[in-house]
């Protein structure tokens, strides 16, 4: 196979997931490099786009591996549409992050693609209260602000007067939210699933500290190697499917009523993941991009003609 040209769109070379990334492509013999998002500038004319870094024409890479963050979703995604456009080949595609980024559209699709999740409102503030904490199921529930990331911006409210008085707060400041029933099955603790090409490489469960209903390790979470049931795999897949997404990693709490998803992220970390299952889930993500370019070869060679099996 040919040499291939990969670049990571990260801000931070140092970070534990794009030195990983950089490590596993340098080791497939490509040419990789990290590219600072934020630095590139865009160039458009008339049946020619360009990309700019550091006053340098970036030539075209074979492949991009984003890692956007949340905060900086609409100036990344737009750097990942055009090196699409001028050909390049990504694992997460630029309408797939910005799917999962919105939480509310997220689980819009999810649900359309028959993911079972939370049972979860959305209204405004000029809904009635009531209403809205009926419609959730009752107290206790949970309230996420939707431009919240790693368990920030994430409340559990236990009786119906707390309830009422933190939603009417928060609709006085004009904020978004999502109003969430509350799994208490789940104990504190979720299973990320990372999804690569359509299967399941890895999977660890997050677990609270004690007194702490969410597992995210930014809040001081815990996390040990997982094997999922098949219920689970099935599940992780179809969310990953649902999104369009061909690396990310999937959130899921259980439940009385099976796995429900909370979450699919874009751009997963891969510290964690990696640590607690010893799996090499950056190579993973090479083995990917490696066999998608086999895959686009042999179709070249075929032929438009030529189809498999007849």
């Amino acid at each position: 196979m040919t040499k291939l040209k990969v670049y990571i769109l990260s801000r931070n070379e140092s970070l534990y997931s794009t030195k990983r990334l950089v490590e596993e492509a340098t080791a497939k013999g490509w040419e990789v490099r990290v590219i600072d998002y934020l630095a590139c500038s865009i160039e458009i004319i008339k049946g020619e786009l360009k990309i700019n870094y550091h006053g340098e024409e970036l030539p075209v890479p074979d492949a991009i591996i984003p890692r956007i963050g949340a905060s900086r979703t609409f100036y990344g995604t737009a750097m990942v549409r055009h090196l699409e456009i001028m050909g390049a080949f990504s694992v997460a595609g630029n309408l797939a992050i910005a799917r999962s980024r919105d939480k509310l559209r997220s689980l819009q699709i999810l649900s359309k693609h028959s993911v079972d999740m939370p049972r979860t409102v959305f209204a405004s503030n000029k809904s009635d209260v009531k209403d809205i904490i009926k419609l959730s199921g009752g107290t206790p529930l949970v309230l996420k602000i939707l431009e919240g990331t790693q368990g920030v911006g994430v409340v559990l409210v236990e009786t119906q007067k707390a309830a009422k008085s933190v939603l009417d707060a928060f609709y006085g400041m004009d904020v978004n939210l999502l109003v969430q029933e509350f799994i208490a099955e789940a104990g504190g603790s979720d299973i990320r699933a990372l999804v690569v090409n359509g299967e399941v490489v890895g999977a660890m469960k997050r677990q609270g500290p004690e007194g702490e209903f969410r597992s995210n390790l930014h809040q001081g979470g815990s996390a040990i190697a997982y094997q999922l049931n098949r219920k689970e795999k099935v599940m992780a897949v179809a969310a990953a499917k649902a999104m369009g997404l061909g690396v990310c990693g999937v959130d899921m709490i259980p439940s009385g009523r099976g796995p429900l998803v909370m979450e699919v992220n874009s751009s997963p970390g891969l510290e964690g993941i990696e640590k607690a299952t010893k799996i090499n889930v950056a190579g993973k993500i090479m083995d990917y991009i490696e066999k998608h370019f086999i895959e686009s070869q042999t179709k070249v060679r075929r032929g438009p003609r030529d189809k498999i099996g007849v």
